[in-house]
């Protein structure tokens, strides 16, 4: 019995407050992405973004256009949902962000282009640090090369 009540408790989604402007479209992208990674999403509407960040604790140099909080830490942007688990095991971490709005980050898909972000970590100290890296996909196409 133990057992089951334990797996059920495993397959519970994830809950995540995200705050979001009321006319951001990349803002509902984004919890689509985390509603198919397994998140229960509540989706609150939130007219002045700028004391949402301030009152989480989000510095001015990580913003991007929502913030989202999980288990008393801040997600702020473009986050994949694979890093927000991943930064579970790390309960010296305050917050992560994806500064900005990096194309192909998840919810800033346009076809096929992904620039590169960092996922940014910040601990209890407020010290960040790279969490994950994204390289993008850049082809030998869109370089410019030899001030050609």
């Amino acid at each position: 019995m133990l057992f089951i009540t334990t797996a059920a408790q495993a397959a519970d989604p994830l809950a995540i407050d995200v705050y979001r402007d009321p006319n951001c479209g990349c803002c509902k992208a984004w919890i689509e992405h985390l509603e198919d990674n397994g998140f229960a999403v509540k989706d609150v509407v939130e007219s002045d973004m700028v004391s949402v960040k301030i009152r989480l604790g989000v510095p001015p140099e990580m913003a991007s256009c929502h913030t989202a909080v999980i288990e008393d830490r801040f997600v702020e942007g473009h986050v994949p949902a694979a890093d927000i688990l991943a930064a579970r095991a790390r309960p010296d971490l305050i917050g992560l962000a994806v500064p900005g709005m990096p194309i192909g980050s998840p919810g800033m898909e346009m076809g096929a282009r992904q620039d590169p972000f960092d996922v940014i970590a910040l601990d209890s100290s407020g010290t960040p640090e790279v969490f994950n890296s994204y390289p993008g996909n850049l082809t030998d196409s869109l370089r410019v090369t030899g001030g050609r």
